[in-house]
């Protein structure tokens, strides 16, 4: 479970103002939905089961954190570091990862269908079949090279 609630992280991004450090933090199957994180630190943080809903999450740095199984449909990722990151099982559909760092994540069993890739950086990325791409193809069907 989270170390804070919602409630909490709300007063304490108000208070940090521009780029908020939430680095190592315990936010699993937290409700950030409508959050704006943009430009947070997030390094190692844990998101587990967490739902992302229509979140702005732009130009994070959200590197080796946990995000299995998060509920981000929506959510805009522009410009986020996520590498090494854990998305297995993350439901991303329709997200924005335009210019993301994807770099190393780990995307089995996510749900990227309609999500925008542009630009994003998406070398090293390990997926299974049960990965669903933008285009709704699955698994090894496509290449994350395709998309970008």
């Amino acid at each position: 479970m989270a170390e804070i609630t919602r409630q909490q992280l709300i007063l304490a991004l108000i208070s940090a103002g521009a780029n908020p450090r939430l680095s190592g933090v315990d936010l699993s199957a937290l409700n950030l939905t409508r959050l704006n994180l943009e430009g947070a630190s997030m390094r190692g943080a844990n998101l587990q089961a967490a739902t992302l809903r229509e979140a702005i999450f732009r130009s994070v740095t959200i590197q080796y954190a946990n995000l299995a199984v998060v509920q981000a449909v929506g959510t805009d990722f522009n410009g986020a570091n996520l590498t090494g990151s854990n998305l297995s099982g993350a439901n991303l559909q329709g997200s924005r990862l335009s210019m993301a760092n994807l770099s190393n994540t780990n995307l089995s069993g996510a749900n990227l269908l309609d999500a925008t890739l542009s630009g994003a950086n998406v070398e090293g990325i390990k997926f299974d079949e049960t990965t669903t791409w933008p285009d709704g193809k699955t698994g090894s069907r496509a290449k994350p090279a395709d998309y970008v």
